[in-house]
């Protein structure tokens, strides 16, 4: 039976589903997906609670936390997604790269981390979910040779070291996001060298708390 035949239709957790969560949330962020792509993201969840059980991808259990602290979360820089390539680096359980795919399936999405057990996830995930627009590569970030106009990472490491890490990964003018808590100080960001700052933004994610902003560097021609 394929994940999208068994998508969780009731919670433990409470009185809503994650179905419900999803909807809610995408219509308080404006954003408009089709029904696969919405059965593609609940199949997402359903492969991460149950990868979950063995394999250690994440601390949220819980999946309508799932819903709101990783779909939603990683939906919330859509509008930022402007190229036909994005590697995400660090990816982990496949965040934010896999949500992603889901809504931009025009862009091919590569998902990078030194983990193997992640990575053979994220392998699992595009294979059962059929999104030929992921790829999950087991490398770390200093090894790959890919580049792409877009870089993308969820907290995977402080702007200055990110930027080390990563601008071997973007031809100039390519774009580097950074989702990050707590905006670091604009100084640390204004001096990273080989970028110019673009812009930071607040994310907002419906019922989160806690802070969120982004983080847009972009690679300089000189």
């Amino acid at each position: 039976m394929s994940v999208l035949e068994k998508l969780p239709d009731s919670n433990p957790y409470g009185t809503t589903t994650p179905r419900l969560a999803l909807l809610d949330g995408l219509q308080r962020m404006q954003i408009e997906l089709s029904d696969p792509q919405i059965a593609s993201l609940l199949g997402y969840v359903q492969l991460l609670v149950k990868w979950n059980k063995v394999v250690n991808l994440t601390a949220v259990r819980d999946p309508l936390q799932m819903v709101r602290r990783h779909l939603l979360d990683s939906l919330s820089i859509i509008e930022y997604i402007d190229a036909d390539t994005l590697i995400d680096v660090g990816a982990g359980a496949g965040l934010p790269g896999i949500p992603l795919a889901i809504a931009k399936p025009h862009v091919n999405v590569t998902l990078i981390d030194s983990v193997a057990k992640k990575t053979r996830f994220m392998q699992q995930v595009a294979a059962e979910l059929r999104h030929a627009n992921i790829t999950a590569v087991h490398q770390r970030v200093e090894q790959v040779s890919l580049q792409s106009e877009l870089v993308v990472a969820r907290a995977f490491a402080s702007i200055d070291k990110l930027a080390l890490l990563t601008g071997h990964l973007l031809p100039a003018g390519g774009k580097l996001l950074a989702m990050v808590g707590q905006l670091p100080a604009s100084e640390q960001i204004e001096k990273i060298a080989g970028f110019s700052l673009v812009k930071t933004a607040k994310l907002t994610i419906p019922d989160e708390t806690a802070e969120r902003n982004i983080v847009i560097l972009e690679r300089d021609f000189t």
